[in-house]
């Protein structure tokens, strides 16, 4: 199930040419663990928190061991993951992106270079 700021995420990605994601993506065979958005190919993981500073799961000690134990799992199965919460997606610079939108391009287009090499 996404959130509605998953979903201005989406919009954002989209919006900055960033397209080719998996949204609710399982990245580890085996585990229930699925991200928010998966770049499959570039293989990184995206999640969106958007419940860290109104006392949702990701800001209680449950919550943030489960989210340890996540991010764990992806880097040691090749993959990067980044998490964004929400002043990061929802705040704009003056070109209209956010912070997700710029460290999500960066790092996939960090990742190009790499492999056209």
């Amino acid at each position: 199930m996404t959130s509605a700021l998953e979903d201005l995420f989406a919009l954002q990605l989209d919006a900055a040419g960033l397209g080719g994601y998996v949204r609710e993506y399982q990245a580890i065979p085996g585990r229930r663990f699925t991200w928010d958005f998966a770049f499959v190919r570039e293989r990184l993981l995206i999640e969106v928190q958007g419940g860290v500073w109104n006392g949702g799961a990701h800001g209680r000690p449950v919550g943030i061991e489960r989210d340890m134990n996540k991010l764990n799992a992806a880097t040691k199965h090749g993959w990067k993951s980044l998490q964004f919460e929400t002043k990061m997606v929802k705040q704009l610079d003056e070109d209209g992106l956010s912070e997700a939108v710029k460290i999500t391009k960066e790092i996939l287009t960090n990742q190009s270079n790499k492999q056209e090499q």
